[in-house]
């Protein structure tokens, strides 16, 4: 993979300015006549995050026909699912927290958090409707359905430790890897790429997604707390097992320290041996691998574009390996 520094600034330089308008789009939403409802959704629209799936796909639109009127509504679009996705999953998990600030689930209670959550996929889908391109309608309904089928085939997973890694890389494909892809073939396709083009941004947008979510999974077990925003090993006390304790249980028989932790999972002594035995630095450095192999087959998908955006999309890979929150 092609090296370099790895800064947002000049990650997004050749759309830096053209976020600003997805940021103003973003703002508007929160613009509502209804106290109960701007409340949460100027709590959650505030969190302004990196931005990188609406930033993907301007990033991709810019190597063809460059035509904000529809980028824009698009990029925001995906944002917006994306924070619907946040917003149901704290309330499905019941988090009081995310990276260290209140969630509309502790705040406003999770019907409230499901109702919005419902409200930002309505609005997405009609931000998307208003470009008046029945395929990326298409992809947006179809990623929504991948979401949810992930989602749903992690909490019937929740504890089983016989997970291979076929199904976790199945799971999160959906869950989170398909979001990158809707953000960089979304991009390709209003921008009139050639078809060749829009499958190779799809491929690359789905494994920068997997290896995005592998880091998140190595950080719940390796990263601090001040930085996460949530207590370290907070995915296996949820009975979320992801790739670290299943690359642990390939080389640990049952029982192990995380086998045990599943039997005692109330007993908080069990679940910090379980997170110690599963950060030995063996487990990580090939969880560190298996991202970065992805992040290489990302790299290696992208089709013949101007450099300056190849730059950007190769050093977002970069920035995705070191990220540390």
């Amino acid at each position: 993979m092609e090296s370099g520094q790895v800064q947002t600034s000049t990650i997004y330089q050749p759309v830096q300015e053209d976020l600003l308008q997805v940021e103003e789009c973003l703002r508007q939403v929160g613009e509502v006549a209804q106290p109960y409802l701007a409340g949460p959704l100027k709590h959650i629209l505030a969190r302004s995050g990196k931005r990188l799936r609406p930033a993907l796909c301007l990033l991709v639109g810019k190597c063809y026909d460059y035509n904000l009127e529809v980028l824009v509504p698009v990029a925001t679009g995906v944002e917006l699912l994306h924070t619907a996705t946040l917003v149901h999953d704290d309330s499905v998990d019941n988090a009081l927290v995310r990276r260290g600030v209140p969630t509309i689930n502790s705040l406003w209670g999770s019907g409230v958090a499901v109702l919005v959550g419902d409200y930002l996929f309505a609005k997405a889908a009609s931000l998307v409707s208003a470009v008046k391109i029945p395929r990326v309608m298409s992809l947006f309904a179809q990623t929504l359905m991948a979401i949810s089928s992930g989602e749903l085939a992690q909490n019937f997973a929740a504890f089983n430790v016989s997970i291979s890694r076929h199904q976790y890389f199945e799971r999160i494909g959906q869950k989170t890897a398909s979001l990158f892809a809707l953000a960089t073939e979304a991009g390709a396709v209003v921008s009139q790429a050639p078809e060749a083009d829009i499958k190779a941004f799809r491929d690359y947008g789905y494994s920068l997604g997997l290896a995005f979510q592998i880091i998140d999974d190595i950080l719940d077990y390796t990263g601090q707390e001040t930085e996460l925003g949530k207590p370290t090993g907070n995915d296996l006390s949820q009975g979320t097992i992801t790739l670290p304790a299943i690359i642990f249980g390939e080389s640990h028989p049952q029982p192990n320290p995380v086998t045990a932790f599943v039997e005692h999972r109330d007993d908080q002594a069990y679940l910090e041996r379980a997170v110690a035995a599963v950060c030995h630095p063996a487990i990580i450095e090939k969880c560190y691998a298996i991202a970065g192999s992805f992040c290489s087959q990302a790299c290696a998908a992208l089709p013949p574009i101007p450099a300056p955006v190849r730059h950007s999309l190769v050093e977002l890979c970069h920035l995705v390996l070191k990220r540390q929150k």
